[in-house]
């Protein structure tokens, strides 16, 4: 008999840990299971090593980890989320009168997927395919800050973890979450000059039913002749609702 785990173990391993809003002692895991705890270890071993789960040493807990995000993220960069973000994007781009695109958030990178370009403007660097540091564009702040705040230490958990240009960007745990502190403060998120000398962008995550992030929308303009902003960012906000109501995404309702 084969010393592999199930698959059918593994994946109710990882649906359980999905399901709880914290990571999760291998105790409880085991006996909620009903399986010994050899047996739970391995497979967390195995899942570890897979990045889809991540051990807290400092209270031996165990939750998700960020292949298991990546997982979840690729079903809403395929076709439907391309299909019905190109119609809003062109909204976006006729409301603002500037470049907006469409990027998925790839480990600790953004991938753009959708690039629109509004006329008699220029082409820039976040054409489709290309993948730049999460922490230094717009749309990557935007989809850390609708992240937990666990799952943002897995995939920064050291210094090395970051990337900076010109001295521009966090270059740390500490810096990062004060920057995204002032995304979830604002309801978007900007970057000036990260990306690319004399250019800004204004982004929002766009969340699945489950209030995750699967993509990020943004315009990026020249900031130094565009007095104008705040209207850009509202744009970019109601793009962003739209694309998550078509998602499933209901915003939780504020007490009044």
């Amino acid at each position: 008999m084969s010393s592999a785990p199930a698959a059918t173990e593994v994946v109710a391993l990882l649906q359980l840990i999905g399901r709880h809003a914290s990571p999760q002692p291998a105790a409880a895991l085991a006996r909620e299971l009903g399986l010994p705890r050899s047996t739970t270890y391995r497979l967390l071993g195995v899942l570890r090593d897979a990045g889809l789960v991540t051990h807290a040493e400092n209270d031996q807990r165990w939750g998700l980890g960020p292949a298991a995000y990546e997982l979840g993220s690729a079903y809403s960069r395929q076709a439907p989320l391309q299909r019905i973000s190109r119609p809003v994007l062109a909204r976006l781009i006729d409301a603002t009168t500037h470049n907006a695109h469409l990027a998925v958030l790839h480990g600790r990178d953004v991938l753009y997927v959708i690039e629109e370009r509004a006329p008699r403007r220029p082409s820039l660097v976040t054409d489709v395919g290309v993948r730049l540091p999460a922490s230094l564009t717009a749309s990557g702040l935007a989809m850390l800050a609708a992240l937990p705040s666990q799952q943002v230490r897995a995939l920064f958990p050291s210094r090395d973890s970051f990337v900076q240009r010109q001295g521009r960007g966090p270059a740390s745990l500490t810096a990062l979450q004060s920057e995204l502190a002032q995304v979830r403060r604002r309801g978007y998120a900007v970057e000036s000059d990260s990306v690319t000398a004399g250019f800004a962008s204004f982004a929002v995550a766009v969340l699945d039913h489950n209030a995750l992030p699967v993509a990020g929308v943004a315009v990026t303009y020249p900031h130094a002749d565009t007095p104008e902003t705040a209207p850009l960012a509202e744009a970019v906000v109601a793009a962003a609702a739209e694309l998550s109501t078509r998602l499933g995404h209901r915003p939780t309702a504020r007490a009044t």
